[in-house]
Order: structure tokens, then C-alpha cells, then sequence
């Protein structure tokens, strides 16, 4: 069974990255082009900053491309966001509604100690790297 586990853990972390990163750029496509059910923040100086991390980090994050240095902003970013949105209403996410905040910030953060993986755009530069 073990074994199983261990066969698949590049292809399920790779899928996490993915999905995780499709999903904060769909966060930024918001904040940047007003879709998907929200309204442009581009006017808004941190608006348009986060809709940047988010849509851009996200875009890297998915593909693999930059991996860390994404994966460092968009974690900084939402610590950020939940210390300046969620924590005045209560410290507690699940109080405040800031657990997806909180996930989005571990997640990124685990993503930017292990890097893009195997399945990435950084793993084919580095292998052609070493190939030339």
C-alpha cells in the first residue's frame, strides 16, 4: 500500500499546484477583469496589487515557471490579507471567514519549500540545463 502512495506522490502534488494555482488566478481574474461574478479592483492601488500576485502568481504557480519566487509572494500576499481584512472581525478563520486565506497562505508556502516538482516548466529548464 505504501508503495502506491509513494508511486503517485509526484503526480498528486502536481495536481495540488495546478489546481491551487488555476484557483488564485481565477481570484485575480476577478480583482483584474471583473469576471466571475465580481467587479474590477484595478482603481484600487492594493487591488490591483493583490489581482496581480494573484492572477499572475497563480498563472506560475499552475505551470511551474518561477515556482518559489511566485509561491513567495502569493503566500506573503495572503498572510497579509488576512491580518488586514480578517483578523478585525476575530482572530479565529472560521470565525472570521478567513480560512481560505489561511489555507491559500500554508499551501503557497509549502509550495514555495518544495519547489514546481517534477511535473514543471523549472524541472524542464533545469533538465536542459544539465543536458547542455
Amino acid at each position: 500500500m505504501r508503495s502506491f502512495f509513494l508511486k503517485h506522490a509526484v503526480k498528486c502534488y502536481a495536481i495540488l499546484r495546478i489546481v491551487a494555482g488555476l484557483l488564485f488566478a481565477c481570484h485575480g481574474a476577478q480583482k483584474l477583469f471583473g469576471v466571475l461574478g465580481a467587479q474590477s479592483e484595478i482603481h484600487d492601488p492594493e487591488g490591483l496589487i493583490a489581482g496581480v500576485v494573484e492572477f499572475g502568481g497563480g498563472i506560475l504557480i499552475a505551470i511551474g515557471l518561477l515556482t518559489r519566487i511566485a509561491a513567495f509572494f502569493a503566500s506573503g500576499e495572503m498572510a497579509v490579507a488576512y491580518f488586514k481584512v480578517h483578523v478585525s472581525r476575530s482572530f479565529w478563520p472560521i470565525v472570521s471567514h478567513g480560512e481560505l486565506a489561511v489555507l491559500y497562505c500554508f499551501v503557497f508556502l509549502y509550495i514555495l519549500f518544495r519547489g514546481g516538482g517534477e511535473w514543471s516548466l523549472d524541472s524542464l529548464r533545469k533538465r536542459r540545463r544539465h543536458q547542455a
